[in-house]
């Protein structure tokens, strides 16, 4: 037996039998399981009583985790002139205006962030197609038109996390690593929750949080009390 069918199987066994357990046992057991070469990232999937498809039951925001995400996250800016060197100052790593926009047709796009300044977006609209697909369209609902390119930028940099039901009304993202100390992530799960709880659109009927299952990149997922991940 190769080495990750005996990793999977080590997995799979930790799992058996377990659903629906606090977010401080699921850490536990993510942890335990992880048995990668690199930090692996923990992972958060929400299964949400909505309907994308009508507008007024579309979910999406961002929340800025309080322990951060551990990842480094590349942000790009389309500005011009002294925002644009705002936006250097604030550690952004690609700014710019049409050059931007060509770097961006041409294929190449090396940023997890885009934030613009509300006089680009007629410019920055032309990249819908390119952009959209990849949840990287700026857009003022998440705090990534604006003028305050500063903020954003930091914001980026230091933790926070845009997240946008799918198609199937479930949200997934990144809600730290595996290195993380437990309260830590437990912490993270919590803020993540919480803001997708604030996020509940007018048109959402019934029960709005379905299901929550937390995961490691490459473990197996285990479903979480709802009470649990929703508790102060």
């Amino acid at each position: 037996m190769t080495k990750v069918a005996k990793r999977v199987a080590k997995a799979a066994e930790l799992f058996a039998g377990k659903a629906n357990i606090t977010v401080e046992d699921a850490v536990k057991l993510i942890k335990q399981a992880a048995s990668a070469k690199f930090d692996e990232t923990v992972e958060i999937a929400m299964n949400l009583g909505v309907d994308p498809r009508h507008a007024d039951q579309m979910v999406r925001g961002v929340v800025a985790l309080p322990n951060g995400t551990g990842k480094t996250v590349r942000v790009a800016v389309f500005a011009r002139g002294a925002k644009a060197d705002e936006a250097r100052a604030a550690g952004a790593d690609i700014v710019g205006a049409e050059d931007l926009m060509e770097t961006i047709q041409s294929g190449k796009i090396e940023f997890d962030r885009c934030i613009a300044t509300p006089d680009l977006m007629p410019l920055v609209g032309r990249l819908g197609k390119i952009l959209g697909p990849r949840n990287l369209m700026p857009n003022p609902k998440v705090g990534t038109v604006t003028m305050d390119v500063k903020a954003a930028v930091e914001g980026a940099k230091g933790g926070e996390v845009q997240f946008k039901v799918e198609k199937a009304g479930v949200i997934h993202a990144g809600v730290g690593k595996v290195s993380f100390d437990d309260a830590k992530l437990a912490q993270n799960i919590r803020a993540f929750v919480d803001a997708v709880s604030k996020a509940r659109p007018t048109g959402a009927k019934g029960t709005y949080l379905k299901k929550v299952s937390l995961s490691s990149t490459m473990g197996p997922g285990v479903s979480v009390d709802i009470s649990s991940a929703t508790q102060a």
